[in-house]
Order: structure tokens, then C-alpha cells, then sequence
């Protein structure tokens, strides 16, 4: 396969970005804003806590796939196996998400999501490998940056105007209206993911020298080992650990979270519109800085925001809680939540791109789904923690707020790990 070094795209790594379009309306969709508000009121009118519930779902969801994770990324390795085991986790997720629009029972509900989640997030490993695959090591910040960017336009920017509409037509009040937001989601996943898998193919892979579960344990324990002797590698990845808790965990209980603090859903999703359309310009502009200020630092610049974001969300929250009733707490915080929301658009996409891409460039081609497997485990085992430091200190202190600050630890450590890993890269980085 032909990798350009011009400034315009190839065909592979076109379809490679397509994939981001296709899959971020499943981020936007069902793990943010539309799914989460439906989820919420059916629990609600049930009884059920839907900020615990959710939090729990995300976590065994996560758990599980970051169990898998090293294991598939050590088969997938080998020479055919990437593409297969890609289409397999993408058909469980679109399978299941258009499943979810059968039900109405929040327990059934729940066990769509974690199934399709499994699926989106198994995807988005072999995806993310596939990034070794499709460029070069010069061009990986500028493609990776490019597939958040079309991510928030197409997949996330579209389709969600697409369910405002629905929603504002039918009624938020309406389950049928919420349903038909569903199957959106579902058929925008599987349609635009066709590029994808015309398109791209495993190019760089290894050959099985014994039987392929033997070489892929052998390959998994010598990656293990590779991982933790290479010091800059190792504060990476465990600074990723930290500081991808923290964001993970904003994406997927910001919506619940205000839900439960009374927030006007309307102004809710308007907000998080707006996070979609200020994170494209941003992920192109972090593809941009990267060559110029050196990754590491621009990751920092990233955790430091989100750090500040989390003492908003907590002031947000707080102020409601000591407030009960009072209209100007809630119209305060709607305010904080529209600044939140703006700073979240202006470093979501980037700290994700770029930590794919730096990550990338730090491994070796031929094992980058075994590398990759190990950066998505670290990944998603801090996305086990957060959820259930929020749940935990909620239920402790019955204070949604005090959950949301316990987030701003993870990104201080996350940010100390970078500035000594800086220490130990290269120059170039």
C-alpha cells in the first residue's frame, strides 16, 4: 500500500478517518447525551437510580473489554486476524445498539449498552491500531487529529441535529422519539463503517512461527516485558491510566449528571452541540501544535484544562445542591455548564488524538495491536475507576458534586506522570 508524504490524504487513510465519522455518533448518541437522558427517565419512572446504574453499566462494559484487550491485540498481530476480529466487535455494536430500541425495561436497557459498548470500544482498539497500517510516522498527529475532527463533524454533528430534531418534533417526552434516535444511531454506525472495511488492510503483522496460541501468548508476555523496560513508553502509558479516567468519565456522566441536578435537557444537549462544533477546529489545531510545541507538552496544556473543567463542574453542582429550588442556582449553573461544555469542545478531541497518535509513533508497526492492546487496557481499567469513584462518593455523601471533583485528582497525577515522562522521551517528542 502507497503512503503518501504529500499534503493530501490517500485513499486508505481517507477511509481510515471515515471510521471516526461512522462510530462518534455512538459516542454522541448513546454513551453522552440522547441515550443517557432516555435511560435516565425510564429508571426514574421505575425507581432506579440512573447515575449509579450507569456509572455500573460503564464499568463491567470497560472491565471487560480491558480484560480482553491485550490478548486480542496479541492475535490480531498476526498475519489476517486484525480486519476479522474489527468486523466482529463492530457488528456486536450496531447488532446490540439497534436492539435497545426494542426495549422499554430499563434492565434490558442497560444490558443493550454494555454489550453494544463492549462492541464500540473493541472496535475502536483494532481501530486504532489499524493507524500503524494506513500512514507514516510523520503524518500519524495530522491523520489521527483529521479523524476527531470528521468524527465531530459527521458523526457527531450530523446525526445528533438529526435527533434534536426528532426529539424536538415528537417530543422529549415521547419513547418512540428516542427509539427512532436509535435506529439512527445504528444504521449511521454500520453504513459509514463500509469504507473502512473495503478500504483498509493490515500491512504490517507477524507470522506465527508455532501454533497461534502459542505464539500469541509468547508475543503478549515479550510486549509485556518490552513495555515496562522502556521507561518512557511506561510513565506514558501510566500517565494515560490517569488522565483518560478523567475524561472518560466527563463524556459519559456529564449528561446524567446534570439530569440529576435538574438542568433543562433542551439547554443540556444545546451545550453539548456546541462542544461538537468547537472540538473540530481545536482537533485540527492540536494536529497542528503537535510538530511545533512537541506532544507531551501539548498534552499537559490538555490536562490542565480538564482539570480546571472539573472544579467547574463541581462548583456547578455544588451551588445546586446548597441551593435547593432557588431559580437563580439553577440558572447560574446552566450558565456553568455552557462554559463547561466550551472548554470540554476545546481539548476532548485533541488529548485523544494526539495521545493515539504519540503512542503510535513510540512502538513498533508489526506489533502495534499488541502495544495498542496494553495502551486500551490501561485505558480501560481507568475507565472502570472513574465511574465508580463517582457512584462511591455520591452514595457516601449524597453529593453528585463531591463525585465530580474526586475527578480533578486523577488529572493532577496525569499531569505530573507527563512532565517526568517528558524528561526520559527523546528530543523530538
Amino acid at each position: 500500500m502507497a503512503k503518501s508524504t504529500g499534503k493530501r490524504f490517500t485513499k486508505t487513510e481517507k477511509s481510515w478517518i471515515m471510521y471516526d465519522w461512522a462510530n462518534s455518533v455512538y459516542a454522541t448518541n448513546i454513551l453522552a447525551v440522547i441515550f443517557p437522558i432516555y435511560f435516565g427517565s425510564v429508571c426514574q419512572a421505575n425507581g432506579a437510580d440512573n447515575l449509579v446504574l450507569w456509572s455500573l453499566g460503564t464499568s463491567v462494559s470497560t472491565f471487560v473489554v480491558a480484560i480482553l484487550a491485550p490478548v486480542l491485540g496479541a492475535l490480531a498481530d498476526h498475519k489476517g486476524h486484525k480486519m476479522r476480529l474489527f468486523a466482529a466487535f463492530l457488528a456486536a455494536g450496531v447488532v446490540f445498539t439497534l436492539a435497545s430500541a426494542l426495549f422499554s425495561d430499563y434492565r434490558m436497557l442497560l444490558v443493550g449498552y454494555v454489550v453494544s459498548h463492549i462492541g464500540f470500544s473493541g472496535s475502536c482498539l483494532f481501530y486504532d491500531s489499524f493507524l500503524t497500517d494506513v500512514t507514516t510516522s510523520e503524518r500519524m498527529d495530522r491523520v489521527s487529529s483529521w479523524g476527531y475532527a470528521m468524527g465531530y463533524i459527521g458523526g457527531s454533528t450530523i446525526p445528533f441535529i438529526l435527533s434534536i430534531i426528532i426529539l424536538l418534533v415528537m417530543g422529549m417526552d415521547n419513547l418512540l422519539a428516542f427509539k427512532l434516535v436509535i435506529v439512527l444511531t445504528s444504521l449511521w454506525w454500520a453504513v459509514f463503517s463500509i469504507p473502512f472495511l473495503r478500504n483498509v488492510r493490515q500491512v504490517h503483522y507477524i507470522e506465527a512461527k508455532k501454533s497461534l496460541v502459542r505464539s500469541t501468548l509468547s508475543n503478549l508476555l515479550h510486549t509485556a516485558k518490552d513495555i515496562f523496560s522502556q521507561k518512557h513508553i511506561f510513565l506514558f502509558i501510566l500517565a494515560y491510566f490517569f488522565y483518560i479516567d478523567g475524561v472518560g468519565t466527563i463524556i459519559s456522566v456529564s449528561t446524567s449528571y446534570g439530569s440529576k441536578l435538574g438542568l433543562d435537557n433542551i439547554s443540556m444537549i444545546l451545550a453539548l452541540l456546541m462542544t461538537q462544533l468547537v472540538a473540530v477546529p481545536f482537533s485540527i489545531l492540536f494536529g497542528r501544535l503537535a510538530g511545533r510545541l512537541g506532544a507531551l507538552k501539548l498534552l499537559r496544556i490538555a490536562v490542565a484544562i480538564y482539570f480546571c473543567i472539573t472544579l467547574v463542574g463541581f462548583y456547578m453542582g455544588f451551588h445546586i445542591e446548597s441551593h435547593p429550588g432557588d431559580p437563580n442556582a439553577l440558572n447560574l449553573s446552566l450558565a456553568l455548564f455552557w462554559c463547561m461544555a466550551f472548554l470540554v469542545g476545546t481539548v476532548q478531541g485533541g488529548i485523544q488524538a494526539i495521545s493515539r497518535s504519540h503512542f503510535g509513533k513510540l512502538i513498533p508497526a508489526e506489533r502495534s495491536n499488541e502495544y495498542f492492546g496494553f495502551f486500551d487496557i490501561f485505558g480501560k481499567f481507568a475507565a472502570v475507576i472513574g465511574p465508580l469513584l463517582v457512584a462511591l462518593f455520591t452514595q457516601l455523601t449524597g453529593r453528585d458534586s463531591v463525585g465530580v471533583i474526586s475527578l480533578a485528582i486523577l488529572f493532577l497525577v496525569g499531569f505530573v506522570l507527563l512532565a517526568v515522562g517528558q524528561r526520559k522521551a527523546s528530543p523530538h517528542n
